[in-house]
């Protein structure tokens, strides 16, 4: 019995749980969100951040977020902005959405109003040219991480849906992929690319994966993200590329080069799964003008005759 206590006082409660257990009024409030956010369909993720903010902001004041004034807040946001290198990044960000999401949730439209915008960075994402790909592609060591790069670029894959893709998922007949309940949870499909079917034939005979595509430590597990990226970061290691690249600048490059080859930005945005067209536009910035008559106006100045 002393040892149950003892492992009961050593336990670290979460930042929700205390607030659930010294705010009045808190578990209720969290209730309601959790309910909401799993009836819009959103991420696990969601919950976890606006949650953790909307407690850490409810023990800092020691009452709940609607009760808190405009000028008590503004100075909390304003010390948490400056806490952080790139506040649109941070904390201050998280802080902000949850009480937006808690606000509209409440009915309070008047406290939306009230709290500060954020601006999103104007950052064009990291593209690989085809060399860079192709030497990236040819780096691992292992066969289970050529593949899985390769796919993840061919594919225009989120590092979530690599992880969750199956064997079943892989249609040879009809040569397409399917992705199932990613964000927002949607489906879609994208086209197999035929020397891919190649290296996943030889893959899964070499490896004999379970269940998932790319297993994890145990047959029938998919493998992490965390495994993926460390796959990702020996492989430009390998190859010493010095752009910041991630697994995403796999999904980046995918959708520079569709459009450097042609494809419209309409089909683009559905092999990507993305909602709104004014995502899919970004890559209209990054894309090198395919028309040929193009030119620096610095080779003019220096042009013979």
């Amino acid at each position: 019995m002393e040892n149950v206590k003892s492992k009961l006082q050593k336990r670290t409660f979460t930042t929700v749980e205390q607030a659930c257990h010294e705010i009045q009024g808190f578990k209720k409030l969290y209730g309601e969100l959790q309910d909401k956010i799993v009836l819009s369909g959103q991420s696990k993720s969601t919950l976890t951040n606006y949650g953790r903010k909307l407690a850490q902001i409810s023990l800092h004041f020691k009452k709940l977020p609607q009760h808190i004034s405009e000028k008590e807040m503004n100075k909390y946001l304003a010390s948490v902005a400056r806490q952080s290198k790139t506040p649109s990044l941070s904390d201050f960000k998280f802080a902000v959405h949850g009480l937006r999401y808690c606000y509209r949730l409440l009915g309070m439209n008047e406290k939306v109003l009230q709290l500060p915008k954020i601006r999103e960075p104007q950052k064009l994402p990291v593209v690989l040219n085809r060399q860079e790909c192709k030497a990236l592609f040819k780096a691992p060591e292992l066969l289970k991480h050529r593949v899985l790069l390769s796919l993840i670029y061919s594919a225009g894959l989120r590092a979530q849906e690599a992880s969750r893709l199956k064997i079943a998922d892989i249609d040879s007949g009809r040569m397409m992929i399917h992705i199932r309940q990613s964000k927002f949870n949607k489906d879609r499909y994208v086209p197999l690319s035929p020397l891919i079917l190649q290296g996943l034939r030889k893959y899964v005979y070499a490896c004999q994966p379970v269940d998932y595509l790319f297993n994890g430590n145990s047959p029938g597990t998919p493998l992490s993200i965390r495994g993926m990226q460390w796959a990702l970061r020996e492989a430009v290691k390998k190859c010493k590329l010095q752009k910041g690249i991630s697994l995403h600048t796999l999904r980046h490059s995918y959708a520079t080069h569709l459009l450097e080859e042609g494809m419209d930005i309409v089909s683009i945005k559905d092999l990507l799964g993305h909602v709104r067209i004014q995502t899919t536009m970004i890559y209209l910035h990054v894309a090198k003008p395919n028309r040929s008559n193009l030119f620096s106006p610095f080779d003019r100045l220096y042009k013979k005759g």
